[in-house]
C-alpha cells in the first residue's frame, strides 16, 4: 500500500496533495497523514488556508474495504474507529480548507470532502453517500455534515437513495461551491484558497472560530453514533451481500437479515 501526502506552500496557502493509487481509498494511515499536514498548517503563522487535492482520476473513492487488511478483516470496525479518530483531527483544525474534487468522492471520500470549508469540482465529479447500497450506515459525520450543508430533505435523499450526484446537480444543491472546466480543478481550488488567504489572518481565525462553534463536537458525536450503527450492520448478511455485489458489479439481493 503506497501512501504519499505532501505539503507545499504557495504564498500563504498550503497545498496538501494526497496520492494512494489507484483511487485514493481512505484508510487510517491516509487520514493520519492528512491530519498531520493540517496540524502543521495550523501551527505555521505564514499559512492561512489549505487546499486538499488528490492525484489521479478519483478524489477519494471510499474506504479501503478490500486493499487495507485491517479494514477488510474481522477487526475492520476497530480500524474504521481509528479512521474516525483521525477525521476528528480534521474537524478540529483552526484554518479554512478548500477541497478540489475530480472523479469519485464516494462514502468516506464524500465525508472527507464535506470536512472542508469549501468544495470545487469539475464535470467528472460524482459524489455519493452510497452506504445503503452496501447494506451499511453512513459514517465520517455525514449524518451531520450533509444536512448542515444541504438541508434535511436533500441530505436524506442522498443517504437513503445512495444516488451518485453529478457536478451540475451538486452545484445546484450547494454540495459544491463551484464547478470548473475539466482538468482545472486544482488550479481553481488554489485560486479560491488564495482569495481567502489574501485577507487578515487574525480575522480569518476569529471569523472561522465563530462560524464553526460547536461543529467539531457535533461531528464527533455523529461519528460515534454512526460507528455504533455500523458495528451492528457489519455483522449482517445484507452487508456481506452489498459489498460483494459492488465488487462483482452486479445488483444486490438483500434479504433484511
Amino acid at each position: 500500500m503506497t501512501i504519499e501526502v505532501t505539503l507545499e506552500s504557495d504564498g500563504h496557502v498550503a497545498k496538501i496533495v494526497l496520492s494512494k493509487p489507484p483511487h485514493n481509498f481512505a484508510c487510517p494511515a491516509l487520514l493520519r497523514e492528512i491530519a498531520g499536514a493540517l496540524y502543521k498548517v495550523d501551527n505555521d503563522p505564514q499559512l492561512r488556508c489549505s487546499l486538499l487535492v488528490a492525484k489521479g482520476r478519483s478524489f477519494c473513492a471510499g474506504a479501503d474495504l478490500a486493499g487495507d487488511e485491517t479494514m477488510a478483516g474481522t477487526s475492520g470496525m476497530a480500524a474504521i474507529g481509528q479512521l474516525y479518530s483521525q477525521a476528528e483531527r480534521l474537524f478540529r483544525r483552526r484554518k479554512p480548507m478548500v477541497a478540489a474534487i475530480q472523479g469519485a468522492a464516494i462514502g468516506a471520500g464524500l465525508g472527507l470532502a464535506m470536512a472542508a470549508d469549501f468544495r470545487v469540482a469539475d464535470p467528472t465529479a460524482r459524489l455519493s453517500a452510497n452506504f445503503t447500497r452496501l447494506g451499511f450506515h453512513p459514517g465520517f459525520a455525514l449524518t451531520y455534515t450533509l444536512p448542515r450543508v444541504l438541508g434535511a430533505q436533500r441530505a436524506s435523499w442522498m443517504m437513503l437513495s445512495s444516488e451518485r450526484v453529478k457536478s451540475d446537480t451538486a452545484l445546484n444543491w450547494g454540495l459544491v461551491d463551484r464547478v470548473v472546466e475539466e482538468g482545472t480543478v486544482a488550479e481553481e481550488g488554489l485560486a479560491m484558497a488564495h482569495e481567502i488567504a489574501g485577507n487578515a489572518p487574525l480575522a480569518l481565525l476569529a471569523v472561522r472560530r465563530s462560524l464553526m462553534d460547536g461543529v467539531a463536537d457535533a461531528a464527533v458525536a455523529a461519528m460515534r453514533r454512526e460507528h455504533a450503527e455500523q458495528v451492528a450492520l457489519r455483522a449482517t448478511a445484507d452487508y456481506a451481500e452489498g459489498v460483494a455485489s459492488v465488487f462483482e458489479r452486479r445488483p444486490a439481493h438483500f434479504i433484511g437479515a
